[in-house]
């Protein structure tokens, strides 16, 4: 009888150790993911090295879920760039093209003014209000390569948040019934 009860404890506790195994080995993906983006932060000088294309506004250019991949380089922003910059009020970063540059030699000043592509006017009424033009320290990348349509599934996510939910959950249950 006491080695039955030996069994079952020893059974009870591997349970709870695969369990604990399977929670470590979640969290060491999500680290390692999180230590993929610090790097790739570190490595591009951007603080969001990798963007997707959420409209239209850039067509035939990029089309509406594009993953951009950004790199901010202390040259002088010119036009025809495409840039990606972010303003005060708005919560998701802008992808569009530099159209004007206006930069002051006496305090190297640079202004500057974008529009999207399939856009008829600039982008001032984006910017904030009562500004004009972008300051250089608003950019937060330059488009160095694309990915065709691979941004897809975040678009969907963003849109329907609930299958962002289930596709966590079913993520999370792979991860602690796995075997390996």
């Amino acid at each position: 009888m006491e080695r039955i009860a030996n069994n079952v404890e020893s059974i009870k506790s591997m349970k709870i150790r695969d369990t604990l195994t399977q929670f470590i080995t979640l969290g060491i993906i999500a680290s390692t993911v999180l230590i993929i983006w610090k790097v790739l932060m570190c490595l591009t000088g951007s603080e969001s090295p990798v963007v997707v294309v959420l409209s239209g506004s850039m067509e035939p250019g990029f089309k509406r879920g594009d993953i951009l991949f950004l790199h901010m380089s202390k040259a002088p922003v010119r036009i025809g760039e495409i840039v990606v910059y972010s303003v005060e009020g708005r919560p998701v970063p802008i992808v569009h093209r530099v159209i004007e540059v206006h930069e002051e030699e006496n305090n190297g000043n640079v202004d500057i003014l974008t529009k999207g592509d399939a856009n008829p006017l600039d982008d001032r009424s984006f910017y904030a209000n009562s500004q004009h033009w972008l300051k250089s320290q608003q950019i937060i990348g330059r488009d160095v390569a694309f990915v065709p349509y691979a941004g897809w599934a975040t678009i969907i996510m963003t849109e329907k948040p609930i299958i962002k939910y289930m596709f966590i959950g079913v993520l999370g249950l792979l991860v602690i019934t796995s075997k390996d």
